[in-house]
């Protein structure tokens, strides 16, 4: 990382660019106050506008272009509203969301990391108070199976048109996912120490760990990818005899998500399975407008590593000032604390943003406000 950090932001479509506005004057905030060594860059791509005067959603040598930031910190994509007009410039979810696995496969984001944990002022759908105790992660596999855009359409239109879509698993890449889920768990569970906060998690003979990794397959009726997945989480957990583990059929796991969610730790999934139950998780712990989402690229720190949101470009709000910017910042602090990996001041910056956002949730999380109003009282906060 060179001795400026710098950001690409691109914000998008619908509500992305009134959120990601909100960060940017938190950044603003945060820089000056902590001397952060820290610039952005702003691009118009990808999004609809660009495709209705460009004809494509980004420039093609886009990818070239955000290689040389250390970070791309992403509003949404999608539908760019607003829902009461019927002649929108509108695309297609397998053009306008491309440009997500494309820059995914293309900076071998290779991880997509999503907490879920219930924090004061978030909205609890659970009934039982146990889901007060919500607090994993959940860890999708984010380079190939399900995604890996492989298949085709054959007699496109005809009452014979037949279409093919195929997963790809690899063995490095299943063990690499694996592996970083139960170095996440030990990490959790040393943060949980130090902060007095222990759990425990049951394991064969009695015995109990301070943390846990679930690995989630459809294994009875996908066997293939299915027992790769198995043996290979088998054998990385002989290297992990501290960590207690688990397998769930990913039916059953979204039943238990919402059943016992406070059974889970961290857990592991492929690319759709992943990607499913992380907006589960994202509900759990209280909604889609508080949950943030990365992207990352742990082996090279060449390549930048992606942050967004959970949620969508939510279009029938679009351009109204009403967007929740709340999992944008909660998403900008994470990617704060990871450009802090090399940076003691980006780190400590990410955590008072963090602290900052959640202390706003505590306090006004049953209140409405608007998006600025939002962004007015995290930045009072900071300053």
């Amino acid at each position: 990382m060179s001795e400026t950090t710098r950001i690409a932001v691109t914000p998008g479509d619908g509500i992305g660019p009134e959120v990601v506005a909100e960060s940017i004057r938190c950044l603003e905030a945060l820089r000056e106050r902590h001397g952060l060594a820290l610039e952005w860059t702003r691009f118009p791509w990808p999004s609809h506008a660009w495709h209705q005067q460009h004809g494509e959603v980004m420039p093609d040598d886009a990818l070239q272009q955000l290689r040389a930031f250390d970070a791309i910190l992403l509003g949404a994509l999608g539908d760019p509203g607003p829902m009461d007009d019927p002649d929108r410039y509108l695309l297609s979810d397998s053009v306008s969301l491309a440009p997500l696995l494309q820059m995914r496969k293309g900076f071998d984001q290779w991880v997509c990391e999503r907490p879920a944990r219930l924090l004061p002022g978030a909205r609890q759908f659970l009934a039982d108070e146990r889901a007060k105790d919500i607090d994993m992660l959940v860890i999708r596999e984010n380079s190939e199976g399900e995604y890996v855009g492989q298949g085709g359409r054959l007699r496109q239109g005809t009452a014979e048109e037949v279409a093919t879509q195929m997963e790809v698993f690899t063995r490095r890449a299943t063990d690499r996912i694996i592996r970083y889920g139960f170095e996440q768990a030990r990490k959790r569970a040393e943060t949980r120490a130090a902060e007095g906060k222990q759990r425990s998690f049951s394991i064969l003979g009695g015995k109990t760990c301070e943390s846990q990794v679930c690995i989630v397959t459809k294994r009875n009726a996908l066997r293939y990818w299915g027992d790769m997945y198995s043996e290979a989480f088998a054998e990385i957990a002989k290297e992990y005899p501290d960590v207690a583990t688990h397998h769930e059929l990913v039916d059953a796991a979204c039943m238990k998500f919402v059943q016992c969610p406070w059974h889970f730790d961290v857990v592991v999934a492929s690319n759709l399975q992943g990607d499913i139950l992380t907006d589960l998780a994202a509900v759990l712990s209280g909604g889609m407008g508080v949950a943030p989402s990365c992207n990352l690229n742990p082996d090279n720190p060449d390549m930048p590593s992606m942050f967004e949101p959970t949620h969508g470009s939510a279009p029938d709000i679009a351009g109204q000032g009403l967007a929740d910017p709340t999992a944008m910042l909660f998403t900008t602090a994470r990617m704060l604390d990871w450009l802090g990996r090399s940076d003691d001041k980006l780190k400590t910056a990410g955590q008072v943003l963090f602290d900052a956002v959640a202390a706003d949730l505590a306090e006004n999380g049953s209140t409405r406000r608007d998006t600025r109003a939002i962004g007015d009282a995290i930045i009072a906060r900071l300053k």
